[in-house]
């Protein structure tokens, strides 16, 4: 698909993230009024509350931009969502006789500032990249078992937390947990010294599951209402030590942290791609109806207190082994019911080679290979004040299709962590 002009001109330059093709929407505030909904366009935000407001834009009997989320936007449904799409169109678009009414309601986005797009019902994280399953493995129990058995067959996955889950640009602090090193004689209470990103996709469910029913993937995908990028931070030492038998805990409860805009299934639509072969047969639940991973272009800086950034990987998400169709399709099997604003992490999004990689144990094997930055500085793990920023483009004909940047910088350990 070709570039979608647009009469503001910034939204049709080919680097601009924000072209008609997109219209993300976010949640933003500028100095005086409280957060409410708006859609990015070129350099640009529609402040879609207002328009509500003053009669220009109506989706349904009752006002839905009234409110610093869009959880009610996606509880009206894919047609409702469509509809929306093409009343932007008709007040954005080149030549639209609308132009005058949609500037009326236009702020630059340098002014705004960005908040939680949505509520999160509730988050999973999914392991769901095969090639970093296989490096983690490979690491701690050698590469002739680097996979568990199941994990060809099925997307594996843990309920995280909800509350953790913040917007970029929120900072945190280094968490304290109870570490074992593999020479310890007993654990101790100390702040986490190998603290790592992960690279991921985020997937939004825009429509409920009825209690008690599984859903097929064609089902579930049509449930998503959009992605957003997501870093799943995860303190490793913690992990090391808790994870045996049941998985994360309170090594991944500290942030996850997710870009300000719902970059819509409608818009990725161009960009769909088909998954890779597969090893074993997959069950038929989990079979695709057709492609569902997205090209998207993705990379990961780190950038010291006072530094300059590097680029420590580039990798894309198609290298995922399961889609967020299947996870959510998967999520469903047992009959629990997914809810308006439930969030579903793709997992660690990794490529074939070293500097593709989407965290730092496998980036620096964990901790044995630093990773140099361009100032000389070397990184094992994350240390304090450094920043991570993830971002995803894709790149369509003429155009680029942006998330806006996900970003997050780790502050200091409290020195007390009770008071």
């Amino acid at each position: 698909m070709p570039l979608m002009k647009s009469w503001l001109e910034s939204a049709n330059r080919p680097d601009c993230p924000f072209p008609l093709n997109n219209l993300p929407y976010g949640v933003f505030s500028t100095p005086g009024k409280d957060p409410h909904c708006g859609v990015a366009i070129g350099d640009r935000i529609l402040d879609l509350t207002a328009m509500e407001k003053a009669g220009l834009m109506k989706l349904a009997d009752k006002k839905v931009f009234d409110r610093p989320e869009w959880n009610a936007v996606m509880a009206l449904g894919p047609d409702a969502w469509t509809r929306l799409r093409k009343l932007l169109f008709g007040f954005l678009a080149d030549g639209s006789a609308l132009r005058g009414q949609a500037e009326r309601f236009m702020v630059p986005l340098a002014d705004a500032k960005m908040h939680m797009p949505f509520t999160v019902a509730e988050f999973t994280d999914f392991y769901a990249g095969k090639n970093h399953a296989e490096n983690v493995g490979a690491m701690f129990r050698g590469a002739e078992n680097a996979l568990p058995p199941n994990w060809l067959h099925i997307p594996i996955g843990y309920n995280g937390r909800a509350s953790s889950v913040i917007v970029s640009g929120t900072d945190f602090r280094r968490p304290w947990g109870q570490l074992k090193g593999p020479q310890d004689d007993a654990p101790r209470f100390a702040p986490s010294q190998r603290f790592d990103l992960e690279l991921e996709l985020g997937a939004i469910v825009g429509q409920p599951s009825p209690y008690g029913q599984p859903i097929s993937v064609a089902e579930a995908d049509a449930m998503i209402f959009g992605y957003v990028l997501l870093n799943d931070w995860s303190a490793r030492d913690i992990q090391a030590w808790e994870y045996q038998p049941l998985g994360p805990f309170q090594s991944k409860a500290t942030a996850t942290s997710i870009s300000p805009w719902i970059v819509t299934r409608e818009a990725l639509e161009p960009f769909r791609c088909a998954g890779p072969e597969r090893v074993h047969p997959l069950l038929d639940y989990l079979k695709e109806p057709g492609p569902m991973l997205y090209n998207i272009a993705m990379e990961v800086e780190l950038t010291p207190k006072g530094g300059e950034p590097t680029v420590i990987a580039r990798t894309n998400y198609r290298e995922m082994y399961y889609s967020s169709a299947q996870q959510l399709a998967h999520h469903a099997t047992a009959g629990g019911g997914m809810r308006v604003g439930d969030l579903l992490g793709s997992g660690t999004i990794s490529g074939p080679v070293k500097d593709s990689r989407g965290c730092l144990l496998e980036l620096t094997w964990a901790g044995k290979e630093p990773v140099t930055l361009s100032d000389g500085q070397t990184r094992t793990f994350i240390q304090d004040n450094d920043r991570i920023t993830l971002r995803g483009n894709c790149h369509g004909d003429g155009y680029t299709l942006g998330f806006g940047d996900c970003t997050g910088v780790v502050l200091p350990a409290l020195e007390r962590p009770f008071r």
